[in-house]
């Protein structure tokens, strides 16, 4: 679908970057700009700026940038086509009617459609003959049938064919279900075959109500027990949570974290519809940053036994990164949620509810954890359990609770409270001190620009590339001013590649009287994208003078027709007289 000038810039204006980020995270007036701790990596200071005079943001802490539609893009997973639909139904816009469409929105359109039509099919299996031992084994872990049509749970028949025959009969393509990952080519090179058979199947299901994935449970002893979706156009096992789409209306302050999909499914049938699970992998800082977006505080639900304890630990460290409040669930007797709550019967929702009502903070799950396995009664091993210790309250942000885990730290051990503090603060400053270390390590990174992978020409002509971004923001900030700059300045003077390719680009733009940065999110790359906003956005107090524009120009003709080091090398006196004078000339 085509999208005209007028519709884009008509949908911009209608669709307030801060008003739509405010939705995902919480925000503060800094000047004229709006700050808050980035919704794309972990953070404690805020470094996510939103720019209310042109509707764009930009991170300084992970160099995430872009317009409204990037925004959309990013938080909702869409692309590009689906978030101008997005913003345009949210606007009250209608989309311009085009019979051109984009082949990769179209695409994504086929694959929720295929998922779509793949768990009404494994549904239906799930209540025929073939799918008898599935449902049985459903019932047998307690489900009720409302529960199973709930979660839209199904069977996958005992055949490596029976889904792609329905779906091809269905209108699909081969090559549609290998993008979906319901089907994958046969060894042998000829046709597809059914990804999942003889397995009790979970739809995973986004946000928005699209079936974006399955999981799908074996109903024999062949391995692997479950089996995931893997990554596709439509969906990222680090970027979702299984009933995320459930628990967002749940009402909760909190999410519960669960291991897997049968926890989840026996605690919202049992009333607790706030929880989640990851999908066949350990919990990333993208899942904890999305929870972030739905709760105040996760309690973390694992099993008891070792793996257990060990994802425990990790997710804690993840979650706390993400400045989530955590508390541990230990569910009595080493058993799972859903088989705690089979167990106590019709007493089982009250006798969970109990449990969580009563669990414990990280710390305190950390602490403890770490105490029963040391000796306190003897020296040297109560001295490693306060080593340790003291590196747990360490890691807290709040001095006040610091002080509460120094006071039950030294009532636990009988050593004075201030020893222990005198501990912790040596531990605060070693931190600081290496946090000091690593953001100078980072600033030396960015100034020498050697992780610049949009630009990789960045590093080894720094004082060109410093002056050709300057120049760009001074264009995009003073339009009138490009007969002043293309008077003085052709696109071949430019040195790097990627900068040369940023001027031609906003210089046919504004010669158009078009908005120069209306169709970026559309026109470059997520990480270019990024690029350009740091650009416009690094110096804030960029000078806008004509003199300030041709020292910038000036610059870049002096690095783009210096002599190598092998052209003076090798150089008669003339040519080096050659040199000066071309040289001399250029920076007129």
């Amino acid at each position: 679908m085509r999208l005209s000038e007028d519709f884009l810039s008509q949908l911009k204006y209608r669709s307030d970057l801060s008003e739509i980020a405010a939705n995902y995270m919480q925000l503060k007036r800094r000047g004229r700009n709006l700050v808050g701790l980035c919704p794309f990596h972990s953070e404690k200071t805020p470094s996510f700026n939103i720019y209310t005079e042109n509707g764009s943001f930009y991170c300084f802490g992970c160099g995430t940038g872009g317009d409204v539609i990037t925004f959309v893009m990013k938080m909702e997973n869409l692309d590009y086509m689906e978030a101008v639909r997005f913003l345009a139904q949210r606007a009250g816009m209608s989309m311009p009617e085009d019979n051109f469409d984009d082949s990769s929105s179209r695409l994504r359109t086929r694959i929720f459609e295929a998922n779509r039509e793949a768990a009404r099919f494994f549904h239906q299996k799930l209540n025929e003959e073939c799918g008898k031992a599935a449902l049985d084994y459903l019932h047998r872990r307690a489900l009720s049938d409302r529960t199973i049509r709930h979660f839209g749970l199904g069977y996958s028949p005992n055949s490596r064919f029976a889904l792609t025959n329905h779906l091809r009969q269905k209108g699909f393509t081969d090559a549609e279900l290998i993008a979906a990952n319901l089907v994958y080519q046969a060894r042998s090179g000829k046709g597809v075959v059914d990804r999942f058979y003889d397995r009790v199947m979970f739809p995973i299901i986004d946000l928005r109500g699209n079936v974006i994935a399955f999981g799908g449970r074996i109903l024999s002893d062949m391995k692997p027990k479950y089996l995931n979706t893997s990554d596709t156009l439509v969906f990222s096992k680090s970027n979702n949570l299984f009933s995320l789409n459930n628990a967002k209306n749940a009402g909760s302050k909190f999410l519960i974290l669960c291991e897997g999909y049968m926890d989840v499914i026996a605690l919202n049938q049992a009333g607790f519809t706030q929880a989640v699970a990851t999908l066949g992998t350990a919990l990333t800082e993208e899942q904890a940053l999305l929870m972030k977006r739905y709760c105040e505080e996760v309690v973390i639900c694992y099993d008891a036994d070792e793996a257990g304890q060990k994802a425990t630990a990790r997710a804690i460290d993840i979650l706390r990164r993400a400045g989530m409040p955590v508390r541990i669930l230990t569910v009595p007797d080493g058993k799972d949620p859903d088989e705690f709550i089979r167990n106590h019967g019709d007493k089982g929702p009250a006798a969970f509810k109990n449990i969580l009502e009563n669990s414990g903070n990280d710390v305190d799950y950390r602490l403890f954890k770490l105490q029963s396995s040391y000796d306190l009664n003897i020296p040297q091993s109560k001295m490693s359990y306060l080593n340790e210790a003291v590196k747990i309250i360490s890691s807290l942000d709040n001095a006040m609770e610091r002080d509460i885990y120094c006071s039950k730290l030294s009532d636990i051990t009988a050593v004075s409270k201030d020893s222990i503090k005198e501990q912790v603060d040596k531990q605060l400053r070693q931190k600081y001190r290496s946090r000091r270390r690593s953001e100078f390590s980072e600033i030396t990174k960015k100034i020498s620009a050697r992780d610049d992978r949009i630009n990789p020409q960045h590093q080894s002509n720094l004082r060109a590339a410093t002056a050709e971004e300057k120049l760009i923001a001074y264009l995009l900030k003073n339009p009138d001013k490009l007969s002043f700059i293309s008077s003085r300045l052709k696109t071949e003077d430019f040195v790097t590649d990627f900068n040369r390719k940023l001027y031609e680009y906003f210089f046919e733009r504004i010669k158009s009287d078009l908005d120069p940065t209306l169709n970026i999110s559309k026109d470059f790359t997520s990480d270019e994208q990024s690029q350009i906003y740091r650009i416009i956005h690094q110096d804030e107090a960029l000078s806008s003078t004509t003199d300030a524009a041709s020292e910038y120009i000036r610059t870049i003709k002096e690095e783009r027709y210096k002599p190598t080091a092998d052209d003076i090398k090798n150089a008669s006196l003339d040519e080096m007289g050659g040199f000066l004078k071309n040289l001399r000339d250029k920076k007129q």
